[in-house]
């Protein structure tokens, strides 16, 4: 059973409403071209909304299911980024206190993004896993909602509005390649098409060098702390997820891994075709499609740009033909 139902988007569908528009959804012949096997291929721009990223709906689905008490008091999450960009710009539209911990060293390009929109932002341990003690000491000390960026209901629920809203613009749909860190995204794709189109099919992919969600699906193996050795910090992720990890088991048809130069590759693609620049895990999708392509031969396929914030000297890296280290 999901964490979360079709009425449970829906209900988010309606707080979002007021915040921002549908991103669009495009379809570029070249990379058609480029995918081939006669697979059409549709882009979900994620990284047009507010923010430059999916995450955005987490956070403003998250802030408007808070009650009037927790609003008060605030919230609190630890992410690598693109989470607390969604829950600052959602506490500062709503006039909700956001205090944000991310690990020393984080990309400083998405820690300014965080601040600018008044959230506090603590820097705090070498690891994300730092990040999140402190975030629950804090918590506990100032009575904040903790807004986990996979463990909470209302983070997959606005999560889910993205493919209602693409099975909407393109009921052609046969498929989507889906960039998996948490399983947000996923989750919700699997909920919407099981209600919308049950011959929709959802894929998955991960970098190599920060399989955990990969290989645990494969092996049935719920995994905690493992390695995340990727630039593609949006699907860093070395742990499974209580509330995603027994709907994607039983829901993917299929989950792959991508090499770090393979995503680097589609960054410089999907520059080079549509103009948009998208991040590691906001290319991951097309890499995953490149390696899915032959058995997907002549269906529609969607891709969701899920991300737009490249860092600039990442940016500069990759457009030379180069990979990121990490």
């Amino acid at each position: 059973m999901p964490p979360i139902s079709f009425a449970d988007i829906t209900a988010a569908r309606e707080r979002l409403r007021p915040f921002f528009v549908p991103s669009p959804v495009r379809h570029y012949p070249l990379l058609d071209e480029l995918v081939g096997y006669g697979i059409r291929v549709l882009v979900k721009h994620e990284n047009h909304l507010p923010t430059g990223s999916f995450k955005v709906r987490n956070g403003t689905a998250s802030i408007t299911a808070l009650t009037p008490e927790q609003a008060e008091r605030g919230v609190i999450a630890a992410t690598t980024g693109n989470h607390g960009l969604g829950l600052a710009w959602a506490g500062a539209a709503r006039g909700v206190s956001v205090t944000i911990c991310v690990p020393k060293g984080n990309n400083p390009e998405k820690n300014a993004g965080i601040r600018s929109f008044g959230a506090t932002l603590m820097e705090v341990g070498d690891r994300y896993d730092d990040a999140v003690a402190a975030c629950r000491t804090i918590a506990e000390q100032e009575h904040r909602t903790i807004v986990h960026s996979t463990n909470h209901r209302e983070v997959l629920t606005g999560a889910g509005t993205m493919s209602v809203e693409f099975l909407e613009q393109a009921p052609e749909l046969d498929a989507i390649v889906i960039a998996l860190g948490g399983g947000s995204q996923a989750v919700g794709a699997l909920v919407a098409g099981a209600e919308l189109k049950p011959s929709f099919k959802v894929y998955a992919v991960q970098s190599q060098g920060a399989s955990a969600q990969h290989d645990a699906w494969h092996d049935g193996v719920s995994r905690s702390g493992a390695p995340a050795q990727t630039f593609a910090e949006g699907i860093a992720t070395g742990s499974t997820y209580d509330l995603t990890f027994d709907t994607l088991r039983g829901g993917l048809a299929d989950f792959v891994l991508a090499g770090e130069s393979m995503i680097s590759q589609a960054v410089r693609d999907l520059w080079t075709i549509t103009h948009n620049l998208a991040e590691g895990a906001g290319a991951a999708g097309l890499a995953g499609l490149r390696l899915l392509a032959p058995r997907l031969a002549g269906q529609t396929v969607g891709i969701v740009m899920c991300g737009g914030n490249l860092d600039a000297q990442r940016a500069a890296t990759i457009l030379a033909g180069g990979t990121p280290g990490v």
